[in-house]
């Protein structure tokens, strides 16, 4: 499958099953040559992505859908962080979220990304020195950033000092790591040994069930509207074509295997549901209406348009929880030290498996 909008990567095929889950675990994830090479076209793909002014990226065709996306993570957020949570940012880009975490008042902050441009576009986000006009202060909470893929590498073992995290986010991300049954075995394995018992996995992926049934009733293997597309395509015969590989998950098959992990499902709501359903909390209006997704009631009248709502009919927002009872007495126990106020170049850490 390929996917496209304005600004967006495009996507592809479905998952395959290369390695059954070694009871033992012995963290042995074995890849092939084809999967690293679709990983580091990712990791390409979003390095060369340029930062936006203020300017361009409002005169997105997509600029309320992105609005929406921005509101529907804040929301995750400000439901499930708490003052002083330690958080791992699993394909944290370019700090988007940053200012969102801040606001929640959390006490530490690991963010990991596979492309090394978007975690220096990171850094300098963090340290201040981008998105001056969202800035009025420096963030309140220490950080850490890694550059690799967090889905093939261990990452209990480069995070055993900090653990364990309270809460971690992976942001329209979690389907990368799909190419094979191996690297979606260790996402959910590097998640798992590093949240506590009763934390919380956030996240935003696209809604297989609606790709799917789009697809049924399609004329052909492409479609799509004004600005977005999808073609089921083997071949990748369009070069001139903005291409990124993904894959689409079947919520049942992602929530199965989470279950090997010690997860339990709190909900999956298709974008469209999770918006009906929170915004009928006052709170959560008013954040739509700052954030201005359908305008800012005042000024600012304009809102999605029918083709961006259909966009957003293609995700989804989950939340899972990792069994067991939160032990009060260990939490927050992991050294923070190697978070920074101020993060260099040298402070980044390259892992590689």
């Amino acid at each position: 499958m390929k996917r496209g909008y304005p600004g967006s990567p495009s996507s592809s095929g479905p998952p395959q099953s290369r390695l059954k889950h070694n009871p033992e675990g012995d963290g042995q994830f074995l890849e092939d040559e084809t999967t690293k090479i679709f990983a580091r076209k990712v990791a390409d793909h979003y390095s060369a992505r340029t930062n936006q002014t203020l300017e361009e990226r409002e005169a997105s065709p997509i600029i309320h859908l992105k609005k929406l996306n921005n509101w529907i993570k804040s929301v995750l957020i400000q439901l499930y962080a708490r003052r002083g949570d330690a958080v791992l940012d699993l394909a944290c880009g370019k700090g988007g979220d940053l200012i969102k975490w801040d606001k929640a008042k959390i006490g530490y902050y690991v963010g990991i990304d596979i492309a090394e441009g978007s975690i220096e576009d990171c850094r300098t986000r963090y340290n201040g020195d981008a998105d001056h006009h969202q800035r009025r202060k420096k963030f309140t909470f220490p950080a850490r950033l890694l550059c690799g893929d967090c889905f093939e590498v261990r990452l209990d073992k480069e995070l055993a000092e900090e653990a364990p995290f309270d809460i971690c986010s992976c942001q329209f991300a979690m389907h990368y790591s799909w190419s094979t049954e191996a690297r979606a075995r260790r996402a959910l394995a590097n998640i798992s040994a590093l949240l506590r018992p009763g934390g919380i996995l956030i996240g935003t992926m696209p809604d297989a069930n609606v790709i799917v049934r789009k697809l049924r009733e399609a004329e052909g293997l492409t479609f799509g509207n004004s600005v977005y597309w999808i073609r089921f395509d083997e071949e990748y015969a369009d070069k001139d074509a903005v291409d990124c590989p993904e894959w689409i998950v079947p919520f049942h098959v992602f929530k199965a295997l989470a279950e090997e992990y010690d997860f339990e499902l709190v909900f999956a709501k298709n974008s469209h549901q999770f918006v009906e359903e929170y915004l009928k909390k006052p709170e959560f209006v008013e954040l739509m209406r700052r954030l201005g997704a359908l305008g800012d009631g005042n000024q600012d009248q304009s809102t999605l348009s029918p083709d961006e709502w259909e966009v957003a009919y293609l995700y989804l927002a989950f939340v899972l929880r990792k069994r067991g009872q939160p032990d009060r007495t260990q939490q927050r126990t992991g050294r923070r030290d190697k978070g920074k106020m101020h993060i260099e170049k040298e402070d980044i850490m390259y892992i590689k498996s």
